[in-house]
């Protein structure tokens, strides 16, 4: 029983390895036109930085030193890392300077925070149960960040469409106001207008007959 239930892991494990791979592939496209075009136009590399970091991390996490008989583990994140890291260099070569710099200054950033972790880690934490619990829900955050990172790059048009919709909001409620507001001036405008008309014929009315 037992062994069919670590053949079933194993099994799933796999299955889960080829789901990742198919993922960290799916935007080979993008980069096979970034690489005819010598230009990264205006994609953004917010989530390529997301995913290389949050590969690094479950690599830590599953090193026997953390967490052991995590190999699959290790594996599929080893090969997104590997991946994520080729869309990186990429970008570095085919961005302005500007961009560049920045794309590299976080990567250096990344690779730092995840050598700083693991030192500390494997230095200050003396169980496996504690290592993989710290490195764990760093790791979850790491998930998080992943998969919220479009977000950056929707975010532009999402307040754009926030915006609009506020205008029309606003439109709808004082459309009607300003409409009233509007015949009312029109209306005192005919008055004054009837009024000096009829204050003008009075005049000249009151000099024919004094003439």
């Amino acid at each position: 029983m037992v062994f069919n239930k670590e053949i079933a892991r194993f099994a799933f494990g796999v299955i889960g390895n080829i789901i990742s791979l198919i993922l960290f592939l799916s935007p080979l496209p993008t980069f096979v036109r970034i690489r005819k075009k010598k230009s990264v136009e205006r994609f953004s590399a917010v989530p390529y930085l997301a995913t290389f970091i949050n590969c690094g991390l479950w690599v830590l996490y599953g090193i026997p030193l953390v967490h052991p008989h995590s190999i699959l583990v290790v594996t599929t994140n080893g090969t997104g890392f590997a991946i994520e890291g080729v869309y990186l260099t990429l970008f570095l070569l085919y961005s302005d300077r500007k961009k560049r710099t920045k794309i590299f200054l976080i990567i250096v950033g990344e690779i730092i925070f995840l050598a700083s972790l693991a030192i500390l880690v494997l230095t200050l934490v003396q169980t496996h149960a504690k290592r993989s619990a710290i490195v764990g829900s760093i790791c979850i955050a790491g998930n998080i960040l992943m998969y919220a990172s479009p977000l950056a790059i929707m975010a532009p048009n999402s307040m754009g469409i926030a915006l609009g919709l506020a205008q029309l909001l606003l439109y709808a409620m004082y459309y009607k106001s300003t409409k009233r507001q509007n015949a009312g001036r029109k209306a005192e405008e005919e008055l004054d207008l009837t009024e000096q008309t009829g204050s003008s014929v009075t005049r000249k009315t009151s000099n024919s007959a004094g003439v």
